[in-house]
């Protein structure tokens, strides 16, 4: 009889304890999903005032492209270390540091007065940028291993949102305030969100090593880790090259999108400035729906899918003969390349943590550098909308590397 007390006293408490943790999770999902759209919104805040801070520097376009690279190379950089961070410390300390970094870093480059000024305070703002990412898409892979649900789409969902209200601002402000009083609204706003949000962050953290335990995702240890180890590494990096191919594409569109509708198909400015915004738009709405697909598919599948309906939406958004046929084409491609990239991070997370998250975050960079240029260089050799193909071919490659790693041998839920 006393035994049979006991249990049910555990159990009681068991039951007690259940929505507690289940609304600790809620929390922590609430206060991360804040960081991810302040993410992108910060980061849409620079990138509306880079014409006045071009103007600014005096610098001529490849100057100022050659400065823009330090973002992305500042962000590469980081991304390692931070991945190291997230080991030691834990993704949410490392993701309030750095949203913090990221908004105090948001003021220096109206500061600049010269290209190399600005590629050199752009380091610092892609190092803290990045290494945001890192922290966090390490704490949405805890989290979503904690909640037993494919939700990691839902926080880029959150990125894209940002983007959009920090650039749709950003226009409206741009005449009537300078770059500098601007962005230091900004690194405010930026640093009152984190005083107000990270908190919360800081108060629920996930209880990872219970999570890998349950979810058979914690690295192995003893004498069987060696041999383990390195195919793990191996899945890490197909992953991130699926990242990659999705960065690729995003890339892309984000600097061609306009050009080729203009220079190939005759569009107005306004249409053809309205090219990436469908694209975005379609990305967020597929972000969006990012869970749902992941539980009604599957993850394989859902990679797969993604970059299959990717591939042919670019193949017709390059070759479609019309203006209006190539919105359609880039709106399907929008909503094919949605879920890849969080998927991939994910993925990568639930097998090797944060170093995962960091080795895919960082091949998924290079991709976004290796894009517009690849782009370029392809369209001076051969023309721009075959150049654009290779957005559907490494879409399908993301599709095949997808199925090829079908058999991870460290399952996220839902699959």
């Amino acid at each position: 009889m006393p035994h049979l007390n006991k249990t049910t006293t555990a159990a009681s408490g068991n039951r007690d304890t259940a929505p507690a943790a289940r609304s600790s999770l809620s929390r922590t999902r609430i206060a991360l999903t804040v960081f991810f759209a302040l993410d992108g919104f910060l980061f849409a805040g620079w990138v509306v005032r880079i014409p006045a801070i071009k103007e600014q520097t005096g610098a001529s376009p490849s100057d100022l492209g050659l400065a823009l690279l330090g973002v992305s190379a500042g962000a590469v950089v980081t991304m390692v270390f931070t991945g190291r961070l997230c080991r030691r410390f834990g993704g949410h300390p490392v993701t309030v540091l750095c949203a913090v970094l990221l908004s105090l870093s948001l003021v220096l480059p109206p500061q600049a007065h010269s290209a190399l000024a600005l590629g050199l305070v752009l380091l610092v703002f892609g190092a803290a940028y990045g290494g945001l990412n890192v922290a966090m898409n390490s704490a949405a892979v805890d989290l979503v291993a904690a909640l037993r649900r494919p939700v990691i789409s839902s926080f880029h969902a959150a990125f894209s949102l940002g983007g959009m209200v920090g650039a749709g601002l950003g226009g409206l402000v741009a005449g009537g305030l300078t770059p500098t009083v601007h962005l230091v609204v900004l690194a405010g706003v930026g640093l009152l969100v984190t005083a107000v949000t990270g908190p919360a962050l800081l108060r629920h953290p996930v209880p990872v090593a219970e999570r890998a335990a349950e979810s058979g995702t914690e690295p192995p240890t003893g004498p069987a880790s060696a041999s383990r180890r390195p195919g793990r590494r191996g899945l890490v990096l197909l992953f991130g090259a699926i990242a990659l191919c999705t960065a690729y594409g995003e890339g892309a569109m984000a600097d061609w999108s306009a050009l080729h509708l203009t220079q190939d198909l005759d569009a107005s400015p306004g249409v053809a400035a309205a090219g990436f915004s469908v694209f975005a738009l379609a990305m967020t709405a597929g972000r969006l729906s990012g869970t749902f697909l992941q539980e009604r598919l599957g993850q394989t599948r859902a990679l797969v899918a993604g970059g299959i309906t990717a591939a042919l939406g670019m193949l017709l958004g390059s070759l479609a003969p019309t203006v209006w046929l190539a919105l359609v084409g880039f709106a399907v491609t929008g909503t094919g390349l949605a879920n890849i990239f969080p998927m991939a991070i994910g993925r990568a997370g639930a097998l090797a943590g944060p170093s995962g998250v960091a080795a895919a975050s960082t091949l998924g960079y290079g991709g976004m550098l290796l894009g517009p240029p690849a782009i370029g260089f392809l369209a001076d050799w051969f023309s721009l909308p075959l150049a654009l193909t290779t957005v559907a071919l490494l879409a399908a490659a993301a599709s095949l590397i997808a199925y090829v790693a079908r058999n991870a041998s460290a399952q996220p839920p839902n699959e």
